[in-house]
């Protein structure tokens, strides 16, 4: 394979890898929450964080397959999903190991970028042709 479809496979497994190591961040801190951590305010934030961080993290693997699909919009999409993972999980990640409560005001930005991804792999989707 070449040209543009080859730079977009390439383009298209790194997101999963990186989707992959955020599924498993996500499960670490996940069990973390469960295991590791007694204040409540803080599992709630590593909780919380994982949940977010593995859905999302699943979603760039349905990226690939509206991809694969034909919905090359698609590939818009995962980055913004890994995008929102960095930021919204990671920033509830950093509250519940003690980083300070004004990472919570960057929370948000991480839960934008994971609209607009849901929207982008809508728009993708609706770009597959039946055959």
């Amino acid at each position: 394979m070449e040209g543009p479809a080859a730079a977009g496979l390439g383009l298209m497994r790194l997101w999963m890898i990186l989707a992959a190591l955020a599924g498993f961040a996500s499960v670490g801190f996940g069990a973390f929450a469960a295991h590791g951590v007694t204040d409540p305010k803080l599992q709630g934030w590593l909780r919380t964080g994982a949940e977010y961080g593995l859905a999302h993290a699943l979603a760039v693997f349905a990226c690939a397959v509206v991809w694969q699909m034909g919905g090359t919009r698609a590939a818009l999409a995962a980055p913004l999903f890994l995008a929102g993972v960095l930021i919204f999980s990671g920033s509830l990640y950093a509250m519940g190991l003690g980083a300070p409560r004004w990472f919570g005001a960057i929370t948000p930005i991480g839960g934008l970028a994971f609209l607009a991804g849901w929207g982008v792999l809508a728009w993708a989707a609706a770009g597959v042709r039946q055959a």
